[in-house]
């Protein structure tokens, strides 16, 4: 979370299927409507009386069929062994920053910061600064940082070069090959010299509270193995919440909660553990195909219909509407076609299929 921060998602996306984020015009909001969006609906279901703040999860280990979870209350020093038949984890997974491997990274005589440190731009006053990576943050922050920057190089391998506009002060370069001091190596030969590389490369999955004999390891940012991106195939009484990435976020979670759901309460029945291992394995060949690589294992971008679909499908579940989607897919578009206007779109949900830009 950083200072001026708005979504980049509209407003409209963002909700829960039952509890949609009300009291504002603009379909992009800051991150105080987040926050206010999440404490009303805590308070709507009463759910803070079933939350216990300030409690760190040391350790969730399989035991005589059930889940023993070691967990320390902060407040008082206590440590407690807790015994559960469920657990979901909800941890999330933009806390733990991912670092590209560059040759001679560690030579660089300026500054490496990455985007999970930043606050404001104010310590990029004036100086010469490479980003990599151009995701949403990494545009985004592009945008931010070029209002005071000499100089800014955006680094990335997109297939296509955004069409959006940029300040007179950004270029962009391919991939970097190596670091040699204060000057750095593109991979068509090009060199320039700066005073800061800052990272816009996402984050590592992480769950060091999980033993390893709950069966669940992360190869290359692949955690693994789950069934449907969920459901942990060696317990299937443990799930994983909101690990895909480039989806309408609060519908995914709800769909993949009512999907776990419909299996724990026996409205359905799990496939057996080959089952299941040969549907995550048909499913990674498909995305392989079209060009996932493996640290891609939980993307989806314009896949996550397909996915949506599939726990549906699956589950016997009702569906995330289409217009989530739709406009979903919409806002990415012009976030790379309208870099510096995107958020100026104010936008209606009409109907379950569609949608109307208001301005």
């Amino acid at each position: 979370m950083y200072q001026g921060l708005r979504t980049n998602l509209p407003k409209e996306v963002m909700g829960y299927p039952d509890f949609q984020i009300d009291g504002y015009e603009e379909s992009y909001v800051p991150s105080k409507a987040i926050e206010n969006f999440l404490g009303d609906f805590c308070e709507k279901y009463q759910l803070q009386k079933y939350i216990n703040f300030l409690h760190y999860v040391i350790r969730i280990m399989p035991k005589d069929n059930q889940w023993q979870v070691v967990v320390k209350n902060l407040k008082t020093g206590v440590v407690d062994f807790l015994m559960y038949d469920y657990v979901m984890i909800c941890n999330g997974h933009y806390h733990t920053p991912l670092y590209p491997s560059i040759k001679g990274s560690e030579t660089f005589q300026g500054q490496q910061i990455h985007s999970h440190d930043y606050k404001n731009a104010e310590r990029f006053r004036d100086q010469t600064v490479l980003i990599i990576g151009a995701g949403p943050s990494g545009m985004d922050l592009c945008h931010e940082i070029s209002k005071v920057a000499k100089r800014v190089t955006l680094s990335h391998h997109m297939p296509e070069t955004p069409k959006t506009k940029f300040r007179s002060n950004v270029n962009q370069k391919p991939d970097v090959s190596y670091i040699k001091g204060s000057t750095v190596v593109f991979t068509n030969n090009e060199e320039e010299s700066y005073s800061i590389i800052f990272y816009c490369t996402g984050y590592k999955y992480s769950f060091p509270f999980l033993s390893s004999n709950c069966g669940i390891y992360v190869d290359d940012n692949w955690v693994r193995p789950l069934y449907k991106h969920c459901i942990n195939i060696e317990y299937p009484t443990m799930s994983f919440i909101g690990i895909p990435y480039y989806v309408c976020a609060a519908q995914m979670m709800d769909l993949q909660s009512r999907f776990t759901m419909a299996f724990w309460k026996g409205n359905k029945e799990l496939p057996s553990k080959e089952e299941m291992l040969e549907d995550t394995a048909k499913e990674m060949q498909r995305r392989f195909a079209k060009g996932y690589k493996k640290r891609q294992a939980h993307m989806m971008g314009e896949d996550q219909i397909h996915y949506y679909n599939d726990l549906a499908e699956t589950a016997a579940i009702e569906n995330i509407k289409p217009v989530m989607t739709y406009l979903h897919n919409e806002s990415s578009r012009r976030f790379l076609d309208d870099l510096l206007h995107f958020r100026e779109d104010v936008f209606r949900i009409v109907d379950n299929e569609s949608f109307v830009k208001i301005n």
